[in-house]
């Protein structure tokens, strides 16, 4: 029941974005892709959820592929605007020039506290971009 309780689903706090919902989750253990998915699609469905863990950290740790990105499109798969992913690519490029996690993540050492509130912002950033194509 303890544990139950602890894998609850936060509820989003009235005001607050997409992006802020995500940055929470984020930063109550979810990774990137994971924070993204919830936060757009309202859903925590342990299936859903299941297919977004691989990639965070990129596609299977590589460090490729930002997770957040890749938490997006499944998103908007889920979601039905699946024809919105190009797009979601192409805005995050603009934002960013890059979407390799490696590259986003240069500056830092791997999971320092500096990384992970790099990941955050990021995450949030991508949820709002998610948000506004859905």
């Amino acid at each position: 029941m303890f544990l139950k309780l602890l894998k609850r689903k936060p509820e989003p706090i009235p005001g607050e974005s997409c992006g802020e919902l995500a940055g929470r989750l984020f930063a109550s253990g979810m990774n990137c892709a994971e924070a993204v998915v919830m936060a757009t699609t309202g859903s925590d469905d342990p299936a859903l959820l299941a297919l977004a863990k691989p990639f965070g950290g990129g596609i299977g740790g590589s460090k490729c592929l930002c997770g957040a990105i890749s938490g997006g499109v499944l998103a908007l798969g889920y979601r039905g605007r699946g024809q919105q992913a190009g797009a979601l690519m192409k805005q995050f490029k603009a934002a960013h020039r890059v979407t390799c996690c490696s590259a986003l993540s240069k500056a830092y050492s791997w999971k320092s506290p500096e990384h992970l509130a790099n990941c955050r912002r990021l995450t949030e950033e991508t949820a709002n971009m998610v948000a506004d194509l859905l």
